[in-house]
C-alpha cells in the first residue's frame, strides 16, 4: 500500500514539474544603451581633436579593439589625469589620407603638456 502511494505521488510530481512551465532567466543587453550613447556622440562629433600628428600631417587614428570602452590621458605639471569614454568606431569606408584639409588643425608645441597633443586620437576597431 505504501509502495502504491508514494508510486502515485512519484507520477503526480512527475506530471506537474513536466507540464507547468519554469520561468527561464534572460540576461538583458547592459551595453546596448551604452551603444546608443556612443552611436548618437559619434554622428553629432568629430573622431578627432585639435592636433595633428607630425609625421603625417593630420589626426591619426589609433585602431584599438572594440571591447575598449575608456581611455586615459596624462597631462604634466598639475596632475590632471583623467578617463573619457573612447565613442568612435572605424568604419571600412573611411576616407583615405588627405581627406582633412591642410592648415585646419595645429602641430604639437615645442613642450607639450598633455597626452591629446600629439595628435593620435583612439577608434574602436570594426571587428
Amino acid at each position: 500500500m505504501i509502495r502504491r502511494t508514494l508510486l502515485c505521488l512519484a507520477v503526480i510530481a512527475a506530471a506537474c514539474s513536466s507540464s507547468s512551465t519554469t520561468p527561464t532567466a534572460e540576461a538583458s543587453d547592459i551595453y546596448g544603451m551604452t551603444h546608443v550613447w556612443n552611436l548618437n556622440y559619434a554622428q553629432t562629433r568629430p573622431w578627432h581633436g585639435n592636433y595633428y600628428y607630425a609625421p603625417y600631417g593630420q589626426p591619426t587614428a589609433l585602431v584599438v579593439p572594440p571591447t575598449v570602452s575608456m581611455r586615459q590621458t596624462y597631462s604634466w605639471g598639475v596632475s590632471q589625469n583623467l578617463m573619457y569614454p573612447v565613442h568612435h568606431q572605424f568604419g571600412r569606408n573611411a576616407s583615405s589620407p588627405g581627406a582633412a584639409g591642410p592648415g585646419q588643425f595645429q602641430p604639437t608645441p615645442n613642450w607639450p603638456s598633455h597626452t591629446d597633443q600629439f595628435g593620435i586620437y583612439y577608434v574602436r576597431g570594426p571587428w
